[in-house]
C-alpha cells in the first residue's frame, strides 16, 4: 500500500487541529467552503480533509483531456494543457467544485422514476402507486441523484407528480378533504431533505423546485402524459402550488428551513403579466415574508436549475417515448474568470483605453476557458460510459442538455479601478454591457463550431469573492473590498436605491448576460402586499427577469421561534439571544453559520429602508 509521506501527514494533522479550532465548518473548510453545514462535525471535517488532493486529479483528468484536443482546436493541446495549469495557478480563472469529481448542477426529468422507482438508480424501491410511496421513494430518489452531482438539484416536475397522485389517491378535492394529510407528505419530503447527508459530508441536498403561473405551467405541461395516458389536472396544480407555497411560508416560522430554494415563474407580454392572479398571490406571499426568487420572461425559455443560474432550454415540448421534456437543463461544469485581475493585466500592458484591443485580450481567455470546459466534459462522458453517473445513463439528465458555464467575478471591482463609479449610470451600464456581450458572442461562436452550449453568469462566489479578494491583494493589485460583489451593485452603498438596482438589471444589461443574475434587494423591513405588487410591476418595467428581496428573519435562541420580520427582541418570548437568517448568496441560513469572511461581508450590507 502506498503511504503519505511524513510531510503530507503532518500537514493533514496541522488541518485537523486547525478545523476543531475554527469556529464553524465553513470557516473551517481550507478549500471550497459552503454555510450549507449547520454543525461542525467528524464527518464534515473527514469531508474536507482530502479535497486537496482531489483537486490535484481533476486537474490531471482535464489536462489529459487537454492534451488530445489538436483535432479541434488550433492550439497545440500540450500547450493548452500547460495554458490551463497556469491560469489556475496565477487566480485568472476558478474551476468551481474541483473538490468533486461530479458534474456541477441539473434539472431533472422525474419521468424514469414514475416507471421504474430507484431501482434504476440503484435503488430498491419500485415505481411509486400511490401518494405515501411516491413521497418516501422521491426523497431517496433525490440523494441518489444528488449523489451524482457537485451543486443543487431542480425537480420542476415534483409538485405537478404530487398533485397526481393525491388526486388519484384523494380525489380532486383533496387540498379540502385531506389537508393533513396533504400536510404530513409535505413535511415528510421537505424535512427529509433539509436533513443533513453524511455521503454529502454532512450538507443537507441543494433542492431547487418551481411554480408557474398558469400561462408558463400551460407551455411547460399541457403537453405532458402520465405513464396511464392521461395529462396533468392544471388547474389542480395551480392551486396545490399556492397551498404548497402558503404551508412552506408558516414551515419557516418553525424552523428555517433552506431547501427547497423555490422560484415562482411568471410569463409577460406588452400589456403586463398574463396572468395577475398570480402574480398578486406572490405579492401577498413576499408581503407575509416569505422568501423565494421571481422569474419574469416574455416567453417559457429558461427554467432556474439553481439558485441563481437561468439555464435556457433546449426543448420545452414532451416526448412520450422519452418521457423529457423542457425541464431538463442545467449546467455540467462552471469555471469563473476573475475579471478584476484580467483588467489590471490588460493595463499592465496597455492602458486604460479599453479600445478593440482589450476585446481581442479578453476573447482570448474566453476561448480557452471554453476549450477548459470542454475537456472537463468529455471527463464526465467517460464516466458516464463507465455507468459511474447512472442519473444520466437511467434517463434523468443529458449531458448534451448542460451548459457549460463561464463565470463571472470582480467585475464591479475591475471598473472601479478603471475609474468608473459603480451605479445606476450611462457609462458603468455601458461597461457591463459591452463586457457581458463579448462573453455573449463568444458562446454563440462556439455553438457553432463545436456544438457545445455555452452559456456566463454571475457567480454566487460564496467563497470565491473572499478568495479572489485575497489572491489579488496579495499580488499588489488594486482590490477595495475584502470580498468581490457577486451583484451589478456594491451591497455596502447606501446610495443605490430600489430603482437604481431595478435600472441596473435592466434588459440593456441583463440581455447580454444569457446564463443570468439574481437581483437581490435588501430590505430593511417587509414591503406590503401594493409595495410588492409595485416591486412586481419595477421589475417587469425595467425588463429585469431575475430577482428577490432580502429581509433578515428574526431567530431567538431561547423559544426557537423565527419571525420574517428583524427584530432585536423577540415578539413572543422577550428574549434580547437571538440570531438573524438570510441569503448568504442564494439559500437562506443563519448569519453565524456563514464563514467569518462571508459574515463580514454580510454585515457590510447595506438594507433598504
Amino acid at each position: 500500500m502506498l503511504g503519505l509521506r511524513e510531510k503530507q501527514v503532518d500537514d493533514r494533522l496541522a488541518f485537523i487541529k486547525d478545523y476543531i479550532g475554527a469556529d464553524n465548518a465553513a470557516t473551517g473548510s481550507e478549500v471550497d467552503s459552503n454555510s450549507n453545514v449547520t454543525h461542525k462535525t467528524v464527518a464534515t471535517m473527514e469531508a474536507e480533509l482530502y479535497k486537496f488532493y482531489t483537486v490535484q486529479l481533476n486537474r490531471k483528468l482535464v489536462m489529459d483531456k487537454l492534451k488530445k484536443f489538436d483535432d479541434i482546436t488550433d492550439y497545440d493541446g500540450c500547450y493548452l494543457a500547460d495554458m490551463y495549469a497556469s491560469d489556475i495557478k496565477n487566480h485568472i480563472i476558478y474551476v468551481h467544485d474541483e473538490t468533486s469529481l461530479k458534474p456541477y448542477c441539473a434539472s431533472i426529468t422525474l419521468y424514469p422514476f414514475l416507471l421504474e422507482g430507484t431501482k434504476c438508480m440503484g435503488g430498491v424501491s419500485n415505481a411509486p402507486t400511490n401518494l405515501q410511496s411516491f413521497c418516501g421513494s422521491f426523497v431517496n430518489l433525490v440523494y441518489q441523484v444528488a449523489s451524482n452531482f457537485a451543486g443543487a438539484i431542480a425537480t420542476v416536475e415534483f409538485l405537478m407528480y404530487f398533485d397526481y397522485f393525491a388526486r388519484k389517491q384523494y380525489g380532486k378535492e383533496y387540498m379540502r378533504t385531506n389537508e393533513k394529510e396533504i400536510k404530513q407528505e409535505l413535511q415528510g419530503v421537505v424535512y427529509g431533505l433539509n436533513q443533513p447527508a453524511s455521503a454529502r459530508g454532512d450538507q443537507s441536498v441543494f433542492w431547487n423546485i418551481s411554480v408557474f403561473d398558469k400561462p408558463y405551467m400551460a407551455e411547460m405541461f399541457d403537453n405532458f402524459y402520465f405513464p396511464d395516458d392521461t395529462k396533468p389536472d392544471l388547474e389542480s396544480l395551480y392551486e396545490l402550488q399556492k397551498f404548497f407555497m402558503e404551508w412552506f411560508r408558516l414551515e419557516r416560522k418553525k424552523e428555517l428551513l433552506t431547501f427547497p430554494v423555490l422560484t415562482a415563474s411568471l410569463l409577460t407580454d406588452e400589456k403586463g403579466f398574463v396572468d395577475k392572479e398570480f402574480r398578486n398571490f406572490c405579492a401577498d406571499q413576499m408581503s407575509k415574508g416569505h422568501s423565494f426568487f421571481i422569474y419574469m420572461s416574455d416567453s417559457v425559455d429558461s427554467l432556474a436549475s439553481c439558485c441563481r443560474l437561468r439555464n435556457e432550454l433546449a426543448d420545452n415540448t414532451f416526448s412520450y417515448s422519452l418521457g423529457a421534456g423542457g425541464v431538463v437543463t442545467g449546467s455540467a461544469q462552471v469555471i469563473t474568470l476573475n475579471m478584476n485581475r484580467l483588467v489590471q493585466y490588460y493595463v499592465q500592458l496597455h492602458d486604460k483605453n479599453l479600445d478593440y484591443r482589450f476585446d481581442e485580450f479578453l476573447i482570448g481567455f474566453i476561448q480557452d476557458v471554453q476549450k477548459y470546459l470542454m475537456a472537463t466534459k468529455e471527463v464526465y462522458k467517460d464516466y458516464i460510459k463507465a455507468g459511474l453517473l447512472p442519473a444520466y445513463t437511467a434517463g434523468f439528465m443529458d449531458i448534451d442538455k448542460q451548459f457549460l458555464t463561464l463565470g463571472v467575478n470582480g467585475l464591479a471591482e475591475a471598473a472601479e479601478f478603471l475609474g468608473l463609479t459603480v451605479g445606476n449610470n450611462k457609462r458603468y451600464k455601458a461597461f457591463l454591457a459591452r463586457v457581458l456581450g463579448i462573453f455573449k458572442d463568444e458562446n454563440k461562436k462556439a455553438l457553432e463550431t463545436y456544438g457545445c452550449r455555452f452559456n456566463t453568469e454571475f457567480v454566487p462566489a460564496e467563497n470565491l469573492g473572499v478568495k479572489n479578494a485575497k489572491w489579488d491583494k496579495e499580488e499588489g493589485l488594486e482590490a477595495k473590498r475584502d470580498c468581490y460583489n457577486s451583484y451589478f451593485y456594491l451591497v455596502e452603498d447606501p446610495d443605490c436605491s430600489i430603482l437604481d438596482k431595478f435600472e441596473l438589471y435592466s434588459h440593456d444589461v441583463c440581455d447580454n448576460l444569457d446564463g443570468g443574475s439574481a437581483l437581490h434587494l435588501n430590505l430593511e423591513q417587509l414591503p406590503d402586499k401594493a409595495q410588492a405588487v409595485r416591486l412586481f410591476e419595477l421589475a417587469r418595467w425595467n425588463g429585469t427577469p431575475y430577482w428577490t428581496t432580502n429581509v433578515l428573519c428574526t431567530i431567538c435562541n431561547k423559544c426557537g421561534r423565527i419571525d420574517p420580520v428583524t427584530r432585536k427582541v423577540c415578539k413572543h418570548c422577550g428574549s434580547t439571544d437571538v440570531d438573524y437568517g438570510t441569503r448568504v448568496i442564494g439559500y437562506l441560513k443563519r448569519v453565524t453559520n456563514f464563514s467569518d469572511a462571508r459574515q463580514l461581508e454580510a454585515s457590510r450590507r447595506f438594507y433598504t429602508k
